[in-house]
């Protein structure tokens, strides 16, 4: 399922996250984990940043020059209504060359969606969009290896995909990166999100 195809999808469901019944705390404490680490305030990236501004708010408060990048055209059109001062892109990460060089990037609940192979590759973009001493958070399937799978959990089907725990902490250390955090924060759910840092 190619990223784009998940992009559409996202656009039937955006109500799932624009509805008063949406926990706009999710990710919050996590992410404020990650800045503890951050050692510059400049530009940030919400990877999959969506429609709630959650992020993007948080990031802002902190001081970061904050940037926002979905696939969906619908989750940019409301991110955009919601915060036309921000700069935000309506592109595919698989796709997309970073414009510039960030201190913090986050990709919550987002990359587990471009296809498997195409996570080496669009993680090591990343990492190389860091600035040194860049913090990344990210979330994903801590499952014991690479796999990938679809599911209509939220309606529309949707694609996953992981490299594992191992698979990830291994591709982080060779792109000369220092694992800061690792948590399961929704045990015995395999969601996990990850805190590193580029040296």
């Amino acid at each position: 399922m190619k990223p784009v195809e998940v992009g559409k999808a996202y656009d039937q469901i955006v109500h799932l996250w624009t509805s008063e019944g949406f926990n706009r705390q999710n990710g919050i404490q996590q992410h404020k984990k990650a800045i503890s680490f951050a050692q510059s305030r400049g530009r940030a990236l919400d990877i999959g940043c969506g429609c709630t501004g959650r992020f993007i708010d948080l990031l802002v408060s902190e001081g970061f020059e904050a940037e926002g990048v979905d696939v969906s055209e619908e989750m940019i059109r409301l991110a955009r209504e919601r915060n036309p001062e921000i700069t935000f892109h309506h592109q595919d990460i698989c796709d997309w060359d970073l414009p510039k060089g960030y201190d913090f990037i986050t990709a919550w609940d987002s990359i587990w969606h471009i296809p498997l192979e195409q996570q080496e590759p669009v993680l090591t973009k990343i990492i190389n969009g860091l600035n040194k001493d860049g913090i990344f958070i990210f979330s994903f399937g801590g499952g014991s290896g690479p796999g990938d799978h679809k599911n209509t959990f939220m309606g529309p089907e949707v694609y996953y995909s992981s490299l594992g725990t191992n698979g990830f902490l291994s591709l982080f250390m060779k792109l000369g990166c220092i694992c800061r955090h690792l948590e399961y924060d929704q045990y015995p759910e395999l969601h996990t999100y990850l805190i590193v840092q580029k040296i």
